[in-house]
């Protein structure tokens, strides 16, 4: 059997962060220039203290800056629950390899 290669994403929250950023990015609520600076901000003061694994300290880092991003942007926490009920919807709800999408009349276009 041929090695397969690893998954892109070693766990399904990792892969639905993921998409909620560059979702909410599509969606004009922050550039992905902007998003990358908060990001590596956080990813280097999370590598003050301890060695980062590249796993979930990567993607806790990753939520802690979209929920910093979007709390800076003016998006209140029921909002941001609201959208993570939306897009867990969605991807319970799609067919396997059909890619992921919100409605447009759903959470986005009140964000």
């Amino acid at each position: 059997m041929k090695d397969l290669p690893d998954p892109v994403f070693s766990e399904p929250w990792h892969a639905h962060i993921f998409a909620m950023t560059v979702h909410l990015s599509e969606a004009k609520l922050f550039t992905w220039p902007d998003w990358a600076d908060a990001f590596s901000q956080t990813l280097r003061r999370y590598g003050l203290t301890k060695t980062l694994d590249g796993g979930n300290d990567y993607y806790l880092a990753w939520l802690e800056t979209l929920e910093g991003f979007l709390k800076g942007h003016g998006v209140s926490p029921e909002k941001v629950e609201e959208v993570r009920q939306a897009w867990e919807t969605a991807y319970l709800t799609t067919p396997h390899g059909t890619p992921v999408r919100l409605p447009r009349s759903g959470p986005r276009a009140r964000l």
